[in-house]
């Protein structure tokens, strides 16, 4: 099988460093950059087999295939919510702020301490928490934000969570107005976000489609459940797009940062392996 990352580490970094500087230069606040890693194989992957793989591997995940376009199917484990509505109860779950997991239990914990330590990944699941707060605000009667983010886990990475939880404004509000009032929330954009758009238009060589966006469900009382979609490959014929991104901050460091999108990449291609 033939293996493509684009753009590549240096160049990934060097688009963060460019980011970095500006944001030093008060620019903007926090840009979401991302990188794909192409695989071509010698046949079809067997996407059922790669769906039950990835959740066996992260049952607490949000497995996911849906098509993305003729003959594409985007197929993911997505690991967060971004709101779902039971009634007039709703649930987000905004991650930012990741950490590699080590196979050392010693070690496995120390970057677990210390991602919960961190200014930077601190400022950065911050930044992300106030963005999701002002955006349910106007749709909410009530709404509790914890004032620290706690550890979640996945196999292969650590990141900062918050559970927001609170009650919709009425029964008018479905979980598709509060999905669309918190897209795109800045832990896979930006902000501001019409900047961050513009940055990640200028330093990504490829069109994202279908990655950063939201898959879920809604039935007819308004009730649903929406997730991120990231964690994620394209698959279109003999070829698997798998995409990963970077929360960029003042603090960033382009060394880090791209550490972090190889250690999501590893996610997806613990199941692709035993797919191709």
């Amino acid at each position: 099988q033939q293996m493509r990352e684009w753009p590549a580490p240096e160049a990934y970094g060097a688009a963060v460093a460019a980011a970095v500087a500006r944001m030093r230069a008060g620019e903007f606040d926090k840009v979401v950059l991302a990188r794909t890693l192409e695989l071509t194989a010698p046949t079809d992957p067997d996407l059922p087999a790669m769906l039950n793989r990835l959740a066996r591997r992260d049952p607490s995940g949000y497995t996911f295939a849906v098509p993305s376009g003729p003959g594409r199917t985007l197929i993911g484990a997505s690991p967060e919510l971004l709101v779902a509505r039971r009634g007039n109860r709703l649930t987000a779950n905004p991650l930012a702020g990741s950490a590699p997991r080590s196979a050392d239990l010693a070690e496995d914990v120390r970057r677990a301490v210390a991602l919960l330590e961190s200014p930077k990944d601190l400022h950065e699941h911050a930044v992300v928490v106030d963005a999701v707060r002002r955006a349910l605000a106007p749709l909410c009667g009530r709404l509790q934000v914890p004032e620290r983010p706690t550890l979640v886990r996945t196999a292969t990475m650590w990141h900062l969570s918050t559970t927001v939880v609170g009650e919709v404004a009425g029964p008018e509000v479905t979980a598709l107005d509060l999905a669309c009032a918190l897209h795109p929330t800045p832990a896979v954009c930006g902000t501001p976000t019409d900047v961050a758009r513009a940055v990640i238009a200028e330093s990504e060589p490829f069109d994202r489609g279908a990655y950063t966006g939201m898959v879920g469900w809604q039935d007819a009382d308004g009730d649903g459940e929406w997730v991120v979609t990231i964690r994620c490959a394209e698959a279109e014929g003999r070829t698997l797009r798998l995409f990963a991104g970077a929360g960029v901050v003042a603090q960033s460091s382009p060394e880090a940062e791209t550490a972090e999108t190889a250690a999501k990449f590893r996610t997806f291609l613990d199941a692709v392996g035993a797919a191709l």
